[in-house]
């Protein structure tokens, strides 16, 4: 007999054999039956609970197959210029948090933006220096490609107009004085990072609470963590802690980073993993930067400076040490996931993979480019050919929309953030957030799919509407297909009979009201491995 039934609800299911259910019973953490409402209340006896959902609509749990879950934790408590569009405003919520900090203390996180400002341009270290002399300040763009840090933190990590930029990054300097402006790119902002100090493990598992809280409120049963080499180990030992507790929440994919491949086995057998809950899906490389950044790698030089093409990622560097990790990465069968924005990287992964699969023959690998924002026409096909699954971040294509014409030109742009090109060409969409860089709330991605309307509200029939795609494609995005994305489809990502019992139930269907409306959607329930773990108060 189940534990809990739910009962008159409107559930899509995600299978195609069963497309739509009224009804669904748990036993356990796994889903016992879907059907008709007086069928699955044969399955109660008196120890079963019953919840009438009254006509309710459910959708298999949210999983997001792209996040920063530790950094996004953090995000929330500490400082957020998200929402600034002026310098002062900018410099006033600096100098807050300065003097809410002890001397010394770093300024961290930020997610400031640029192109809301009146008139765009990057901040400077000239801007904040007066108002954080006694705290190092290091506060990342929210794409997370670049940072400003201020003059005392640039001191502290010795970098000065003498100091030439690592191999996959840039230290922006005044073009008169050589000084340092303050704004570093990609991996030149690990010259200053590595001089952060590193939080406590309960400030971790704080972060990390939060993080799970916020997944609960938005229907979110499983992330894939695409952790930072720093963060690796230590998101790992939170995740085990929480679990041991019973408070882990949302199910965790955690990527390794690909230079770190040597420490896998390592790993593997320290990790003591709790498969349904905990798991190392694989390898995760960087092959360029972000298009805000300027340092996505195209083929042609960007239309806002013809002088700049992109950058290739540290990971590049020595010239085909990426083949030789992925080759050796799948001669052990292990999964990569690589970052690829501009239309170059794109293609250079690509040829990658396909000398890779020409040394090591086919096989069902599951290969992921993650983003793939950028791509020529000729290269859509490869994707299906290559059997690599487009890991893509919806929000990007409504926020990016808002300026990237003026950065790559309305041609490039017409091939950006190509769903439905994609799909067409037969390849699988894996949905993500990206959070903290985007809102980690699938259903605002759900609309960006399906409507394509920029943040900016300038778009009303939305950014390039031919690549918008429908929303039955855009909830399989973040369901079944970001549980293809782990190779875990067999457990998760529909509701069907012997799959984990992960659900959202949601206070308007999807599937009734305009594609403009979606994002107004709130979830009400999130039911993880069969417990409720939100729910809603009723106004």
């Amino acid at each position: 007999m189940a534990d809990l039934v739910l009962l008159n609800g409107r559930f899509w299911t995600a299978n195609p054999n069963q497309p739509w259910a009224e009804a669904l019973a748990i036993k356990g953490d796994r889903i016992l039956a879907t059907g008709r409402s007086e069928d699955i209340k044969k399955l109660v006896d008196k120890k079963t609970r019953e919840i009438d959902l009254g006509g309710a609509p459910v959708v298999p749990g949210f999983i997001d197959a792209h996040t920063h879950f530790l950094k996004g934790g953090f995000s929330l408590s500490n400082l957020d210029l998200r929402d600034v569009i002026s310098r002062q405003e900018f410099v006033r919520r600096i100098k807050t948090k300065a003097l809410e900090l002890e001397k010394g203390e770093w300024i961290l996180d930020g997610n400031w933006d640029e192109q809301q400002w009146d008139p765009p341009g990057l901040p400077g270290r000239d801007w904040i220096d007066s108002v954080s002399s006694q705290n190092p300040v290091c506060i990342s763009r929210y794409d997370l490609h670049v940072a400003l840090a201020n003059s005392l933190a640039l001191k502290i990590a010795g970098i000065t107009r003498e100091t030439r930029p690592p191999a996959g990054g840039e230290i922006e300097k005044d073009p008169v004085t050589g000084e340092p402006t303050g704004i570093l790119r990609d991996a030149a902002v690990d010259l200053v990072a590595r001089h952060i100090p590193e939080p406590s493990f309960r400030a971790k598992m704080k972060a990390v609470e939060t993080a799970l809280e916020y997944a609960r409120e938005h229907g979110v049963t499983s992330v894939h963590d695409m952790a930072s080499a720093s963060e690796f180990l230590p998101s790992l030992e939170v995740y085990k802690e929480l679990f041991q507790q019973g408070r882990l929440s949302a199910r965790i994919c955690m990527y390794l980073q690909i230079d770190q491949m040597g420490a896998w086995d390592e790993i593997k057998q320290r990790a003591q993993l709790e498969p349904d809950w905990l798991s190392i899906g694989g390898l995760k490389g960087f092959a360029d930067g972000s298009l805000g950044a300027g340092t996505a790698y195209f083929f042609e030089p960007y239309t806002d400076n013809p002088d700049n093409s992109g950058l290739l990622a540290t990971q590049m560097f020595p010239e085909g040490i990426m083949e030789e990790r992925i080759l050796k990465a799948d001669q052990r069968g292990l999964q990569v996931a690589i970052h690829a924005i501009g239309d170059k990287a794109n293609f250079t992964v690509l040829n990658i993979f396909e000398k890779v699969q020409a040394r090591n023959g086919r096989r069902d690998r599951r290969w992921r480019i993650e983003h793939a924002q950028h791509l020529r026409a000729d290269d859509l096909n490869r994707f299906a050919e290559l059997g690599v699954i487009a890991s893509v971040q919806p929000y990007h294509a409504i926020d990016d929309g808002r300026w990237a014409e003026t950065k790559i030109g309305k041609e490039r742009c017409r091939s950006a953030f190509a769903f439905n090109s994609l799909l067409e060409a037969g390849v699988t969409l894996a949905f993500g957030s990206d959070w903290p860089v985007a809102p980690l709330d699938p259903i605002v991605s759900i609309y960006a799919a399906v409507a394509r309307q920029t943040t900016d509200g300038k778009n009303p029939e939305g950014w390039f509407p031919e690549q918008k795609i429908s929303l039955s494609e855009a909830l399989k995005g973040f369901t079944f297909n970001g549980a293809y994305a782990e190779c875990a489809e067999k457990d998760k990502g529909s509701l069907e009979a012997g799959k984990l019992a992960d659900l959202a139930v949601l206070d308007q269907d999807l599937f009734k009201i305009a594609p403009e409306q979606i994002k107004n959607v709130k979830v009400t329930l999130t039911i993880a491995g069969g417990r409720v773990v939100f729910e809603r108060a009723k106004r």
